[in-house]
């Protein structure tokens, strides 16, 4: 059984890790096509958007190093597995995104404070709507791949290509306003995007940091439900889950007549681990503890009690 485990814990981090190295090589090409055009031309703002689009690299290289821990299954000083190592490199994506932010606001000041504009071609265009394009595609891929494989790394880099997605058609926006003879609109596009791409980081931050502080994971009374639908048990309660969406961890406490026999309450015990468990199969391991119910005048109510 546990090398069975092993065995899918293997099959979905080699699933991961293609995925991002497919990305990688996708997110690698964007990157070097801006930064060559962007030199090439001295234009500021599509050097800028290149050296955005390699923090995208930056990610996907992150990912793989987190991943080849997090792919590895529980051991002694591990029992619980490196599950949260993932969870550890989708926070490094937000230090990414930071970065991002950061180069995008110092490029659109300097703009502000009189910088020359960008020299504007059709070429120009034909680059960035490329690269663009080939954003979109990683994106929906790599969404597409974090559904199936429910990898949070996976849904946090895609929604980090997303944030160059935005950026790209920031560039874009601002090259369309020098083109008109509007230079102002490159420096004022770019402090928006910087503001979008905060938001996205802040959501990243904001998942990867419930999961660190073991924030509740499957409604408790959900998981009451199942617990009750078992003849013989009277309640329950001390439910806690934490994990990820995918791997999750679940204590609690069920009542059971005094009388119960020890063979019998252990019997139950798994009928009701297997119960929940087959409700909910993200749930990798459950503890069970048997107790009888309280007095009445300490809280019995009918298994929502303390």
């Amino acid at each position: 059984m546990a090398a069975a485990e092993g065995t899918i814990v293997l099959t979905r981090s080699a699933a991961v890790t293609r995925v991002l190295a497919r990305v990688l090589a996708a997110n690698l090409a964007v990157a070097v096509a801006k930064l060559a055009f962007g030199y090439l031309t001295a234009t500021v703002s599509i050097i800028s958007d290149g050296f955005h689009s390699l923090t995208d690299a930056a990610a996907n290289v992150v990912a793989l190093v987190g991943l080849r821990a997090s792919g590895k299954p529980p051991d002694v000083d591990h029992p619980y597995g490196h599950r949260k190592f993932e969870t550890l490199t989708a926070g490094a994506i937000v230090a990414l995104l930071v970065l991002a932010i950061a180069e995008v606001v110092r490029t659109s000041l300097q703009h502000l404070g009189g910088a020359t504009a960008p020299r504007v071609t059709g070429t120009s265009f034909a680059v960035m709507i490329a690269t663009l394009l080939v954003n979109l595609i990683v994106v929906a891929y790599e969404r597409r791949a974090a559904a199936r494989l429910t990898s949070e790394v996976l849904l946090a880099d895609a929604m980090h290509t997303r944030s160059d997605v935005l950026t790209s058609l920031g560039v874009l926006a601002s090259l369309a306003g020098v083109w008109l003879g509007f230079p102002i609109l490159d420096p004022l596009s770019g402090l928006a995007v910087a503001l979008v791409i905060g938001h996205t980081g802040f959501q990243i931050g904001r998942q990867a940091s419930d999961i660190l502080a073991d924030r509740i994971v499957i409604p408790e009374e959900d998981l009451r439900a199942v617990v009750m639908a078992v003849p013989g048990v009277l309640g329950c309660h001390h439910i806690r889950t934490r994990g990820t969406a995918d791997h999750v961890f679940l204590d609690l406490h069920v009542w059971m007549r005094p009388d119960t026999r020890l063979d019998e309450a252990h019997r139950l015990s798994h009928v009701v681990k297997d119960g929940l468990m087959r409700r909910y199969p993200q749930i990798v391991d459950a503890i069970i503890h048997i107790e009888p119910p309280p007095d009445r005048g300490h809280g019995g109510d009918g298994g929502h009690g303390e």
